[in-house]
């Protein structure tokens, strides 16, 4: 499996774009700023573009979009989306054949209602769910609880081996593992929910006492 991790621009955007080597097809996630950029990537390695995702509909990850439908013909998917080719609904669970790989769509509502993580091979691509060390804002108690209960049920239940993409350069590697983030991240450490949305609400002051940017 390929995968390219891409800074577009932005506030430290990602965009990735995967490949199956044997089949030649490529997916594009979260197409940002310069689609160009990511399809002269995908070109480099030879990848015919199947499928563009989006994690969640935010600017700074959708950007992109109306260019790279342009460019590819390929309407960018969001969770709750059909897929045209397959008739496969995006919905919580389903996994979309890809090459000789499968995309599971996993439902992380939180940071949005629609925030999705696409889980292939042993990599997981997480938006703003999931940092490496932190995690996405959220804009209510409710929200918070939301993304509190699809960390721990669906995502620190996955392999501790899972690599972790995540949406944006904020952490202090470009790159973390299920197990690095159960064992350093103190979003994912807090006991309960309590904990938790205490922490989110003094992330600032927290920040600046343990010298975290």
């Amino acid at each position: 499996m390929i995968v390219k991790q891409l800074l577009p621009g932005g506030d430290r955007n990602y965009s990735y774009i995967i490949g199956d080597y044997e089949s030649g097809s490529g997916v594009v996630i979260d197409p940002s700023y310069n689609p160009e950029m990511i399809l002269k990537e995908a070109k480099k390695s030879g990848l015919e573009i199947k499928y563009i995702f989006c994690t969640h509909n935010h600017p700074d990850h959708t950007n992109g979009n109306s260019r790279i439908i342009e460019l590819t013909g390929k309407k960018p998917l969001f969770y709750g989306d059909t897929d045209p080719d397959t008739g496969i609904i995006l919905s919580d669970g389903i996994e979309i054949p890809f090459g000789c790989l499968t995309i599971k769509i996993i439902h992380t509502p939180g940071h949005t209602e629609d925030s999705m993580c696409l889980y292939i091979g042993d990599c997981l691509f997480t938006g703003d769910t999931l940092f490496v060390g932190k995690i996405g804002g959220t804009h209510s108690r409710e929200s918070a609880l939301k993304q509190y209960e699809a960390l721990h049920k669906k995502l620190m239940t996955l392999p501790s081996e899972t690599k972790v993409y995540g949406g944006h350069n904020y952490g202090i590697t470009p790159i973390s593992t299920i197990g690095q983030e159960k064992e350093s991240n103190p979003f994912i450490l807090q006991r309960n929910f309590e904990a938790f949305y205490n922490l989110k609400n003094n992330w600032v002051q927290y920040k600046l006492e343990h010298g975290i940017k």
